[in-house]
């Protein structure tokens, strides 16, 4: 049995870890086409998205002021350093993060307006 957060952050099918996750660079597919895992129930939303805006932003503006006050290049530096770093650096962790999330719903068996019965 494969671990499914793990499976998944490969971009691979949470159940059978053969299936490929996604039918583009960020779409996720509508089902495995190994074992006909229903991705579409999983709702990933906007979470990783949130985090990641708030992780890559801080390290970028962190490095970005570092920079600044040590080298003092002109603007267009800072368009060429930190543009390809934002978009690179988001685009490649989103698809993990939206694995790690597809993942933990799946083993978790989250679904929504699901009550506790016994709280």
């Amino acid at each position: 049995m494969t671990d499914p957060v793990r499976a998944a952050a490969a971009g691979r099918c949470p159940r059978c870890g053969r299936g490929r996750l996604y039918d583009g660079v960020l779409t996720l597919r509508s089902r495995c086409d190994s074992c006909g895992l229903d991705l579409a129930a999983f709702n990933v939303g906007d979470g990783p998205a949130a985090f990641l805006i708030l992780i890559i932003g801080a390290i970028v503006v962190g490095l970005a002021l570092w920079v600044e006050l040590s080298f003092e290049p002109p603007f267009w530096v800072h368009i060429l350093l930190w543009t390809p770093l934002v978009l690179g650096g988001t685009v490649a962790s989103l698809r993990v993060s939206k694995g790690v999330l597809l993942g933990l719903e799946f083993r978790h068996q989250a679904a929504e307006g699901r009550l506790d019965p016994d709280a």
